[in-house]
């Protein structure tokens, strides 16, 4: 069923002996949005991409050897097969903080670990001996503090003006003329007795005020010295890289003795149970993928036949290959592992949609190079015929360009041995 907007994608799946189904499934024009980062943040769960559609080459049934099958035309476009690296969902390197000499690695590649454990240890001898003085410092910054806030308590309380004599010390027996030119001399103004010309309750404001400075300087200090301790904690901490999620160490870039300064890398490391599937996909061929799009893909183990899942598209096209990076998620349990190649079949809009027939992969055999398949003549007898082959449908069945026409029979699977001539009634 063919919808009016939209483009079009049709796979011809294999029925059961000698039907084939006609699917079409539309595909939208893509929308490009915002990117999403590829590292997320460890509150936010990932939901696992899960299929049962895992096709291996030598599952074939057996029954299928003596199935013939009627060639029928599909609706098919052209479609171009993308190289890519599979790559883990996570994956981060681990560098040095700061220098010094590696103390200690947790293990090997391959070996798993839980999110918080330490992976690698720097030498913090000297680390530690700076923490100590830093520690040292506060203690004593303490102690000027509680000093401080012992003298204003003691103004406060029991002011030095008022505990001073009203008057300075006389001068022989002849003081009054020279002190009270001088100022020495005590009177009194309203009540107030008068302390070297000052008001005493101005004295004792003054120094009140004065005790209060030396204590809010000892706090001062003692936030200072706080501070200085976080930062030799920060740093004591940068000495310890630890696991930000559960994964296996990758790769081990340096060993235990080793000297490393900030910034060098040390372990690469990443969570292999969910893999994706990173291909550069021509900018002309990215209007026919669309985020949550599912699209046929090979393994290059086994030839392993797989449906992957588009996961992200890049907003911006690289300027000099001119192509957009695009992430499909692979299923759970997939064979292999990070690194391996794999290719995925994109769709190409820029073809038109023809009908061709389409017949099962199992059909083609190969004789040399020349692919060829075994067609029931009127004689009831099997006849070989070269054909010449278009792209691949999905990871059952491929067109054909020239070589059979619609409504010929073909064997499905050509039991071993068989040649022209051969009947279907030797096997009854």
């Amino acid at each position: 069923m063919l919808k009016s907007h939209g483009y079009f994608r049709q796979a011809v799946v294999g029925h059961h002996l000698k039907h084939l189904l006609l699917v079409a499934t539309i595909v939208s024009p893509l929308q490009l949005v915002a990117e999403t980062a590829y590292y997320q943040s460890e509150g936010n769960s990932r939901s696992s991409y899960k299929t049962n559609k895992f096709f291996y080459p030598d599952a074939q049934s057996s029954n299928k050897h003596d199935a013939i099958i009627t060639v029928t035309n599909a609706k098919t476009g052209a479609h171009v097969v993308l190289g890519g690296t599979v790559k883990p969902y996570r994956e981060v390197t681990l560098a040095a903080q700061t220098p010094g000499r590696i103390e200690f690695i947790a293990g090997s590649e391959g070996e798993w670990f839980d999110e918080g454990q330490v992976l690698v240890a720097i030498d913090d001898d000297d680390v530690i001996a700076q923490r100590r003085q830093a520690m040292a410092d506060l203690y004593g910054r303490t102690s000027s503090l509680q000093d401080a806030r012992a003298q204003y308590s003691r103004e406060f309380w029991a002011p030095q003006a008022f505990q001073q004599q009203q008057t300075a010390p006389s001068m022989g027996y002849f003081p009054s003329m020279f002190e009270k030119f001088m100022g020495f001399g005590g009177s009194s103004n309203n009540g107030y007795p008068f302390n070297n010309g000052l008001n005493p309750w101005v004295v004792r404001d003054v120094d009140l005020y004065s005790q209060s400075t030396h204590v809010s300087q000892a706090q001062s200090g003692i936030a200072g010295a706080r501070s200085r301790v976080e930062e030799i904690d920060a740093r004591l901490r940068d000495t310890r890289a630890i696991s930000p999620f559960e994964g296996v160490i990758v790769k081990k870039l340096a060993e235990v003795g080793d000297t490393v300064q900030p910034g060098q890398a040390i372990l690469q490391y990443a969570d292999t149970r969910y893999l994706q599937l990173k291909v550069d996909v021509p900018a002309r061929l990215v209007s026919a993928l669309s985020e949550d799009m599912v699209v046929p893909a090979k393994l290059d183990v086994g030839d392993t036949y797989i449906d992957v899942r588009v996961a992200q598209i890049f907003p911006m096209a690289d300027s000099e290959r001119h192509t957009v990076v695009v992430k499909f998620d692979l299923p759970e349990g997939v064979p292999g592992g990070p690194g391996m190649y794999a290719e995925v079949m994109i769709p190409d809009v820029n073809t038109p949609i023809t009908d061709m027939p389409v017949i099962p992969s199992s059909a083609v055999v190969r004789r040399g190079s020349l692919p060829a398949v075994f067609v029931l003549n009127r004689d009831n007898r099997a006849e070989m015929r070269l054909i010449r082959l278009g792209d691949e449908v999905d990871h059952e069945n491929v067109a054909v360009l020239s070589g059979i026409r619609p409504g010929e029979q073909i064997f499905a699977s050509p039991p071993p041995g068989i040649k022209s001539g051969w009947s279907p009634d030797s096997l009854r």
